[in-house]
């Protein structure tokens, strides 16, 4: 197949951990990749946003990368980037008009809108995943939320225009039928984890049964959702243990960033700071040996379309406790990968993590469980394969729809 994917603002060679680049950007990259793998020819279409940036990009895995312009060739906030999708859709649709497409995967709401019109005149059956839903955010922030007004109404038009849903976990597909999404036109297909870079360490390997204080990993963006308030106020009732950070920007600029001065205060305020190390930016290739230095790793935010990082941390081995929210409710098996807690709750967290890190036999357990899940249920070469099979079945149902309604005439 030939196969145009479209991600706006979440390029697959952005670097992680910035305010808007992180799991999807990891999601279109490996997913790419391995349909590369499997034969077929992958473009993804994203936004130019700096004017040094060619045309075009091979990565390494096959892949290319096309960079669209739309809009100034700057890093420019994702909530401000709507205006900009006209020109974005036009642009597709000339490029498509000249190199046919046997499917489209648009990747988050904008990018939806921009390859629907786009495929319009070609009749190009898009799929698409929503990676987050503005229902969800919404509930969630409230006032906080900097969303476009319309995000939502634009949504539920994605949801019925688009040829097919691919949902992420079968949470999103809950709210996708609220928002009018019809019965039997979404498929949950997770995000995966690259199996062949996240992995256990070796017998005899690196380990952190014996090390005191206990060490805690968080990794994400530096923005309030993602929970950081909430695991450092649990880390003043969990003595005996360090809370390691990592995510934001890099290290050396941390002490300009507005949500590590946020936590660095709580932390000053309830006597931990001396147990906070705030990492910054890690390189994605350094993230393994980061995972498994960790006795355990915290993943609490109070919403999240799936979350990668809980994928990553059991692939490595390490148990996780994590919210009861999005798609850490299919990932985390509860009691036998790690433990599920209420989303900012403090108080329950401190709890459990206290009974998990006095108990190396259960972190031993919920790990290697964890590695088996990892490696058996999210590796990208599954996933690769189950999204060629939503893609083969939509280009199918297309046909026959046109088919029929040719005949019909």
């Amino acid at each position: 197949m030939r196969i145009a994917m479209v991600s706006e603002h979440a390029s697959p060679l952005a670097a992680l951990g910035g305010v808007d680049s992180g799991g999807q950007n990891v999601h279109v990259a490996a997913l790419a990749s391995h349909l590369v793998r499997r034969g077929h020819e992958v473009i993804v279409f994203t936004r130019r946003d700096d004017p040094d940036s060619p045309w075009r990009v091979t990565a390494e895995p096959g892949y290319q990368v096309e960079h669209v312009p739309a809009g100034p060739p700057t890093d420019v906030p994702k909530d401000s980037l709507p205006r900009h999708m006209p020109d974005f859709a036009r642009h597709l649709a000339g490029r498509w008009s000249r190199a046919r497409y046997d499917v489209v995967h648009t990747h988050f709401w904008m990018s939806g809108l921009a390859g629907l019109a786009a495929a319009e005149s070609s009749g190009t059956p898009v799929v698409h995943t929503f990676h987050a839903l503005g229902t969800v955010k919404q509930r969630h922030q409230g006032t906080a939320d900097t969303s476009p007004p319309d995000r939502i109404d634009l949504e539920r038009r994605i949801c019925l225009r688009a040829d097919h849903i691919i949902a992420t976990c079968t949470d999103e597909v809950n709210e996708l039928m609220a928002m009018g999404m019809p019965e039997h036109h979404a498929t949950v297909i997770p995000c995966g984890v690259d199996t062949d870079l996240f992995r256990p360490a070796p017998p005899n390997g690196s380990g952190s049964a014996c090390r005191e204080p206990k060490r805690l990993l968080m990794v994400g963006r530096l923005v309030p959702r993602k929970g950081g308030a909430e695991a450092v106020r649990a880390l003043a009732r969990v003595p005996d243990a360090e809370l390691l950070i990592a995510g934001g920007p890099l290290a050396d600029a941390l002490s300009a960033d507005p949500e590590a001065r946020r936590l660095r205060g709580i932390a000053e305020a309830n006597g931990t700071a001396d147990r906070v190390r705030f990492l910054g930016r890690v390189a994605h290739v350094r993230m393994p040996d980061l995972f498994r230095s960790a006795d355990a790793v915290v993943s609490v935010p109070w919403y999240e379309p799936f979350g990668i990082v809980p994928l990553e941390a059991m692939a490595c081995g390490r148990p996780v406790v994590g919210s009861a929210v999005g798609g850490m409710l299919d990932t985390i098996l509860p009691g036998i990968t790690g433990d599920l807690v209420r989303p900012r709750d403090p108080e329950q967290l401190a709890l459990v993590l206290r009974h998990l890190l006095a108990d190396g036999g259960r972190r031993a357990a919920y790990g290697r469980a964890g590695v088996r899940r990892a490696h058996g249920t999210y590796h990208w070469a599954r996933i690769a394969k189950e999204t060629e099979r939503v893609y083969a079945y939509t280009v199918d149902h297309k046909l026959t729809a046109s088919a029929t309604g040719v005949a019909a005439r």
